[in-house]
């Protein structure tokens, strides 16, 4: 399985991240420990939602759209409830 996954910082509740990966534990922790260069500066970090696909093309399309400006405003509507994104 290939997993998109929408994570929150525990200090600053305006920053968020989308990722992909094949391993979604250890992904969150790689964050917390400060392992990404982009989400370091922002952890702690909480999982806030997580879709699963079988085909890692589907779940590379949908990382891209939540990236995008209407991925975006998607997010916000339906997981962030009005916070920034």
């Amino acid at each position: 399985m290939t997993y998109v996954y929408l994570i929150e910082s525990v200090n600053l509740r305006q920053q968020h991240y989308v990722g992909l990966t094949h391993d979604l534990k250890q992904r969150l922790a790689d964050h917390n420990e400060g392992k990404s260069p982009h989400t370091r500066k922002f952890k702690p970090w909480v999982l806030i939602a997580y879709t699963a696909f079988a085909e890692e093309e589907a779940a590379q399309a949908y990382e891209k759209y939540l990236k995008s400006g209407s991925g975006k405003t998607f997010l916000k509507r339906h997981f962030l409830r009005g916070q920034a994104f």
